[in-house]
């Protein structure tokens, strides 16, 4: 019997995965499971010895799981870049979002802003901050917990503005995308795939980054908001 690849990731690159798994295995004949949960739990996972084969997180987290020597040393490679994207409950007045006045606009007409514990949701506090609004709209702000998609919050009617990556958007029911958040603002996020220390299968789980960074898999990397890295 073939042993399965253990991957851990993000919420943010679920489906992507999810997506490959099957092929791989189809190929390959080893089974790929994929846990998925929000990145700072990932990370905390990883960093108390978590058993995996494979780390899926944001670049700079990687980084640091690599240095702190968690993620296996030169094993870390691309694997998908992520835009933001802004999103309202399906049926709701669209905002203008085609610039960066119109953005900061939105936010200080909206009710509920709802935005995530990951790299999106950092960014957003910081445009907050750069546009002096943070403390008018602190008191509107709706952090969604870790491992929900701000979408969930949207289509529930808790938030009526929500910023996240644009694959974590696409696939929710109930909410309609507003558009990319436009250039001067946009935060695009790299995720890379690396090899787990923890790992007693380190040439299988190498052959299964390779597979997952490899132009083949950008359709479905483009099927779900991302683009190969």
């Amino acid at each position: 019997m073939t042993h399965g690849l253990n991957v851990v990731s993000s919420m943010a690159t679920r489906q992507i995965l999810a997506g490959l798994a099957g092929p791989y295995e189809q190929r390959t004949g080893v089974p790929v499971a994929v846990r998925s949960m929000g990145g700072v739990e990932a990370a905390r996972l990883v960093r108390a010895g978590e058993p995996a084969d494979v780390v899926v997180l944001a670049s700079n987290v990687m980084e640091a799981l690599e240095a702190e020597g968690h993620v296996a040393s030169g094993t870390r490679a691309g694997f998908a870049r992520s835009g933001m994207a802004a999103a309202i409950r399906a049926g709701a007045r669209r905002p203008l979002i085609d610039n960066e006045q119109s953005v900061r606009q939105a936010i200080l007409d909206a009710g509920r802003i709802c935005y995530s514990t990951g790299p999106s949701g950092d960014h957003l506090m910081r445009l907050l901050e750069r546009w002096g609004i943070a403390g008018l709209v602190s008191q509107r702000l709706l952090q969604a917990p870790p491992g929900i998609p701000v979408g969930a919050l949207l289509a529930q009617g808790e938030a009526d503005l929500g910023f996240q990556q644009l694959s974590e958007l696409l696939h929710v029911s109930g909410i309609e995308i507003v558009g990319p958040l436009p250039p001067e603002v946009q935060s695009v996020t790299v995720f890379t795939a690396g090899v787990s220390n923890t790992s007693p299968r380190r040439e299988e789980a190498r052959a299964l980054v390779a597979y997952l960074t490899s132009p083949e898999t950008e359709a479905t990397k483009r099927q779900h908001g991302m683009e190969t890295a």
